[in-house]
């Protein structure tokens, strides 16, 4: 059915052989990751077509980049890094990243990770395309991958806060287009969508 190798055939074995150039190994890394890497390069470009070669590029880089995975992390970890750096290096490029440097105060509260929000994780991700290029993306960056607005800084080329005014701009932008999503569920949840920091 797949290209299933030995049947417990480790991440390092599989990246072995693909490295020295089997076939079956690459296509191997590429059933098993590629879905993932779809999604993560789909949410950041916002673009469908855009996405679908962003992610060509992404996969060219993970397969030219495979000799420098050492296996100090996990190989599906490392390949979902390689598709982020990638895929900012990407829109970059095409200029469709537009980071805006305004201070304003720290606005230190995460989204809550609980039942309710994976339930609106669809919902979310639709308003999340509504956003302009930067504030999705340091959106995503920070409240779903659990980037430091040190660590976006230094990825995007923007300060720390241009990062917190991007976020802030992206909470703003998806408390009103969320509103009415939650004006029509039950009133006990109204509060917890309204607080700061969503």
């Amino acid at each position: 059915m797949t290209d299933s190798m030995e049947p417990m055939e480790t991440d390092a074995a599989i990246v072995r052989r693909a490295i020295e150039g089997d076939e079956r190994a690459m296509r191997l890394l590429w059933n098993q990751h590629a879905a993932h890497v779809d999604a993560v390069v789909r949410r950041l470009a916002a673009d469908p077509d855009l996405a679908e070669d962003i992610a060509q590029e992404v996969w060219i880089q993970i397969f030219r980049a495979l000799p420098s995975w050492r296996g100090d992390a996990k190989f599906s970890t490392w390949v979902h890094r390689v598709a982020i750096n990638r895929t900012l290096n990407a829109l970059r490029r095409t200029k469709r990243l537009a980071a805006t440097e305004t201070a304003i105060e720290e606005d230190s509260a995460y989204v809550e990770q609980d039942a309710d929000r994976s339930m609106l994780a669809h919902t979310i991700d639709e308003a999340a395309r509504k956003l302009s290029p930067g504030a999705r993306t340091v959106f995503l960056l920070h409240d779903v991958e659990g980037y430091t607005h040190e660590e976006i800084a230094t990825e995007l080329g923007i300060t720390p806060g241009g990062s917190k005014s991007q976020l802030f701009k992206a909470r703003a932008k998806l408390r009103r287009l969320l509103a009415p999503l939650v004006d029509t569920s039950s009133t006990g949840m109204d509060r917890s969508y309204a607080a700061p920091g969503f």
